[in-house]
């Protein structure tokens, strides 16, 4: 069990732990509950991610083996038409919730990482469609598009953890309010 730093200050006086603005005000909640994007991005997410996986290891594959080059090559474009398929969603949604297409407060270190993403999926199509790079250079590079995925998916996942603790804290609130 480590200690909390958070809570002590450098000459080691208590201080209370730091709070945060919850992710969403109580009308950007209702907006996101009422938005149809939220169950499109709740359907996209997992199938971004089952395709992701499909694709690593067919990429993994060609890697170890030279074996299939086809079959990854088609899962990376795939992997990234549905990468391109929830960012542009994604905009829709955070209109809808928040009032602007990318860069909300909530979301915007997401929406940065997002263009990196982005960034290194467009450049393995511009590699693949001029043959900038050869097979073994096409799927390293779309290697390093997956790990920063990752990394945004994790980002998000984390978002979607808070903005569930957030929810239970409100509601733990709001019962100790109405007793």
């Amino acid at each position: 069990m480590g200690i909390d730093t958070d809570r002590f200050s450098v000459a080691g006086a208590a201080r209370p732990p730091r709070s945060r603005a919850p992710l969403y005000t109580p009308e950007e909640r209702r907006r996101r509950d009422r938005s149809s994007w939220t169950m499109v991005q709740g359907v996209l997410a997992p199938l971004q991610f089952l395709v992701f996986l499909v694709s690593l290891g067919l990429v993994l594959r060609f890697l170890a083996t030279g074996e299939g080059h086809t079959a990854a090559t088609v899962s990376v474009v795939v992997k990234t038409l549905v990468l391109y398929t929830i960012m542009i969603t994604g905009c829709l949604w955070e209109k809808d919730v928040f009032g602007v297409y990318l860069f909300a407060p909530a979301f915007y270190w997401e929406d940065v990482f997002s263009m990196a993403v982005l960034a290194l999926h467009t450049a393995y199509l511009v590699a693949l469609a001029t043959g900038w790079l050869d097979a073994r250079g096409q799927m390293l590079l779309a290697l390093a598009a997956y790990a920063t995925y990752v990394v945004n998916a994790a980002q998000f996942l984390l978002k979607l953890r808070a903005a569930r603790l957030d929810a239970a804290r409100q509601a733990s609130a709001a019962e100790g309010a109405a007793a």
